[in-house]
């Protein structure tokens, strides 16, 4: 890829994240469909990523699945902050292939935030990134038009479609499959 799907990781200390997780944490194998988290739990584990992907759901009371993220190999997977703190999910994330994810304990990692300065900074730090990318997205959803975003997902990350479903990034860009297949065709023109 060009640039970081999620632009937090432009921002952070990666190499402690990955350091962390890798050296504290244990391999562990997701199938495709299995959650990482499901919603209304809290978050087990702080994870690097070896292989795979998976994505961020939300469920409307009508059992609408909406993707409100996406990450992948060499990215970190986590209901962040929330996972340290004992708060429950509210967005499940699901492998959509089969993954290898170093795992770390959250309340490990909680352990180590309390303990030492350095780790405080490291998951503040984190944490204020993550909002950002949270947050620019958010706005994005406001101010640009689908087109806008399709066209700024397609010429940054044309190989995430490689990897997600049609359907799943329709979601993640707010419009239907049907406006997406649209989109896709009309800018192939």
């Amino acid at each position: 890829m060009k640039e970081n799907f999620n632009t937090y990781i432009n921002h952070i200390d990666v190499d402690a994240w990955r350091e962390i997780c890798v050296s504290k944490g244990n391999l562990r194998r997701f199938a495709k469909g299995e959650e990482f988290v499901s919603i209304g739990d809290v978050g087990r584990y702080v994870g690097f990523i070896q292989s795979g992907a998976l994505k961020y759901v939300a469920i409307s009371p009508d059992g609408t699945e909406h993707v409100m993220g996406l990450v992948f190999s060499d990215g970190f997977v986590a209901d962040w902050p929330f996972c340290l703190y004992g708060k429950e999910a509210k967005l499940a994330i699901i492998a959509v292939s089969d993954c290898e994810i170093y795992c770390i304990p959250a309340n490990a990692v909680k352990t180590l935030m309390d303990s030492d300065p350095h780790y405080k900074d490291l998951v503040m730090h984190s944490t204020e990134e993550v909002y950002t990318t949270v947050y620019d997205r958010y706005v994005d959803l406001y101010i640009k038009t689908p087109h806008q975003r399709y066209e700024e997902l397609v010429s940054s990350h044309p190989d995430l479609f490689e990897l997600f479903s049609l359907k799943d990034i329709a979601s993640f860009l707010n419009i239907t499959p049907t406006h997406l297949s649209r989109l896709r065709k009309n800018s192939s023109k």
